[in-house]
C-alpha cells in the first residue's frame, strides 16, 4: 500500500458497535491518554521554563559566547533522534524509543543543571535534544496504533492543550526558580516530571502498541542509507546555525559547507515532491515545515520588539503572548470535531491566512500611536490558525500513511518543522543584522525600557515571514491526494 494513497475506512462489527462516549478519555483509553498527554506536558514545561533560566545560567558559567549553542545542541542532535526513532518504532514499535527518549531527556537536563562549565551544559543540552527528538516521533506512532482514525483529531487536540498551562505559567515558575533558589534547580526539578509518564504511559503503551506491525514478519534491518543522512541533516543544520550567528566573510565556509550535507539529506530525507508541494502526503509534510517555520521565526522577533521599542518589561512582553496557548488549544480543539472532517482542507487555508495577517500585523505597534494589546490581541489569532493547521497536519500524516510507515512519515514532518524553523531564523536573524538589529538595546538594560529605535530591522523579519505563510495557505489546497 502507498503511503500518498488514504488508508481505508475503519471496518466495525455491526454486532459490536464503539460507543459513541468511549472518546480518548473513555475506559478503553483513559490510561493510555493520560500518560502520553503527561509526556508532552513535560516537553511543553521544558521549553518555557528552560529558556528563562538560560540568560542566568550562561552568565554564571561564564559562557556568554556559547550561549546560542546551547539552543542549537538541541535542535540538531533532536533531527537525529527523529530519523532513529522512526526507523525504531516502525520495526519493534515504539515503546522502546519512547523509554530511552525520556530517560536521554531527563539525563540531559541533570548533566545541564550540575554542569561546573559551559561546554559540559552544551552538552547536557545535546543529550536533551536526541532525547526529545524520539520521544515526539514515538508519540505519533503510539496515536497511529493505538487510536483508530476517529479518534485522532481529539488525541491532537488533547496534546495541544497540554502545551496552554506550561506556557502561562512556564516563564513565571521558572522565573521564580531561578530568582529565589538558583537556575539549577530549573532544570534539576524538572526530571521528577518524568516518573509520571514513565509509572503510567509505558505500562499501557505496551498493551495497546508494542511490538512491529506485523509479528509473524522477519524483523527487518535498520535503513543504514537513512541512518547516515540523519547524520548529514544534523551536523549540516548545526554548520548553518553557526554561520548565522556568526556573519563574517570567513563564516561562508561552514555556511556552504552545511548546505552541501543538508540539501542531500533532506531530498533523502523528505517524501519525494515535497518541495515541489507534490498532492497529497509531500505536501502535508511541506505545509508543516511552512507553517512551523514562518511563525516561529515572527514570534522569536516578537518579545524583543515590545522590550526594545516600545519599553515594555520582559514579563510583560511574556505575558503578551500568553493568551496565544489558549487559542491555538481552541484551534486545536475545533479541528478535532468530527463534523469538521469535510472541511479540513479549507479549515487549514484559512488557518494559514489568520497566521498570515498576524504576523503582518505585528510590526504595526513599531508606531507610537497602536496600543500595544493590539498586537496581543492579533497574535492570539495567528495561534488559532496555527492550531487550526497543526494539528490537522498531524491527523492527515496519520491518515496517508499505512501502518507500517507511520514512523518514517511522522520522522519527516517533525523534520520538516524542525528544519524550517532553523532555515527561516537564520535568515531573519541574518536581515535583522543587516539593517542594525545588532544595536537594538545599547546601552541599556532590560529594566531601563527602549533602548536604539531600528524599526526597518524589525519590519525586515515579520513582512517576509507573512509572505511564506501565504504560500502555505496554497501549499494547504494541495492536500488531497490526486485522484488516480
Amino acid at each position: 500500500m502507498s503511503a500518498l494513497e488514504p488508508r481505508a475506512p475503519e471496518k466495525t462489527d455491526p454486532l459490536t458497535p464503539t460507543p459513541p462516549a468511549d472518546g480518548v478519555m473513555g475506559p478503553a483509553y483513559r490510561t493510555l491518554s493520560f500518560g502520553i498527554i503527561s509526556v508532552v506536558f513535560l516537553i511543553a514545561f521544558e521549553a518555557t521554563a528552560v529558556g528563562t533560566a538560560m540568560p542566568v545560567a550562561a552568565r554564571e558559567l561564564e559562557g556568554i559566547g556559547l550561549y546560542a549553542f546551547a539552543f542549537s545542541a538541541y535542535f540538531t542532535t533532536s533531527l537525529f533522534g527523529m530519523v532513529l526513532s522512526g526507523q525504531w518504532a516502525d520495526r519493534q514499535g515504539p515503546l522502546r524509543p519512547l523509554a530511552v527518549g525520556i530517560g536521554a531527556f531527563a539525563a540531559g537536563l541533570v548533566c545541564s543543571g550540575t554542569a561546573g562549565a559551559m561546554w559540559v551544559f552544551v552538552l547536557g543540552r545535546a543529550v536533551q535534544g536526541f532525547g526529545g527528538g524520539l520521544v515526539i516521533v514515538a508519540l505519533y506512532v503510539v496515536v497511529s496504533r493505538a487510536y483508530p482514525e476517529r479518534l485522532r483529531p481529539a488525541i491532537m487536540a488533547a496534546f495541544a492543550a497540554g502545551w496552554v498551562v506550561p506556557s502561562i505559567v512556564g516563564p513565571l515558575a521558572s522565573g521564580t526558580v531561578t530568582e529565589h533558589l538558583g537556575w539549577r534547580w530549573v532544570f534539576l526539578g524538572i526530571p521528577v516530571l518524568v516518573v509520571v509518564p514513565l509509572l503510567v504511559a509505558l505500562p499501557a503503551i505496551r498493551r495497546t502498541a508494542s511490538g512491529p506491525v506485523d509479528p509473524d514478519a522477519p524483523p527487518a534491518a535498520f535503513d543504514r542509507r537513512r541512518i547516515r543522512l540523519a547524520f548529514g541533516i544534523s551536523l549540516g543544520a548545526g554548520l548553518l546555525q553557526y554561520a548565522a550567528q556568526d556573519i563574517r566573510w570567513l563564516s561562508l565556509l561552514p555556511g556552504i559547507a552545511g548546505a552541501a550535507l543538508l540539501v542531500p539529506a533532506v531530498l533523502g530525507l523528505l517524501p519525494r515532491g515535497t518541495y515541489l508541494a507534490r498532492r497529497g502526503l509531500p505536501s502535508v509534510v511541506l505545509l508543516r515545515g511552512v507553517a512551523a517555520g514562518s511563525f516561529i521565526a515572527a514570534e522569536s522577533f516578537v518579545p524583543l520588539m515590545l522590550v526594545t521599542q516600545r519599553g515594555l518589561s520582559p514579563t510583560m512582553a511574556g505575558f503578551s503572548l500568553a493568551a496565544g496557548g489558549l487559542t491555538w488549544a481552541g484551534g486545536s480543539w475545533v479541528q478535532s470535531k468530527g463534523r469538521m472532517a469535510p472541511y479540513r482542507e479549507r479549515l487549514m487555508v484559512g488557518g494559514m491566512v489568520l497566521v498570515a495577517l498576524a504576523i503582518a500585523a505585528a510590526p504595526t505597534v513599531l508606531i507610537e500611536s497602536v496600543p500595544v494589546w493590539t498586537l496581543a490581541l492579533g497574535w492570539a489569532v495567528g495561534c488559532l490558525g496555527m492550531g487550526l493547521v497543526m494539528g490537522s497536519a498531524s491527523v492527515l500524516l496519520l491518515k496517508l500513511s499505512a501502518p507500517e510507515e507511520a514512523g518514517a512519515n511522522s520522522a519527516a514532518l517533525q523534520i520538516s518543522d524542525a528544519l524550517a524553523n532553523v532555515v527561516l531564523l537564520a535568515a531573519g536573524g541574518a536581515a535583522f543584522a543587516a539593517l542594525g538589529g545588532g544595536a537594538v538595546g545599547a546601552g541599556h538594560t532590560l529594566s531601563e525600557g527602549a533602548g536604539a529605535s531600528h524599526p526597518a530591522a524589525f519590519v525586515v523579519v515579520f513582512l517576509p515571514m507573512a509572505c511564506v505563510a501565504l504560500v502555505g495557505a496554497w501549499v494547504a489546497t494541495r492536500l488531497e491526494p490526486a485522484k488516480a
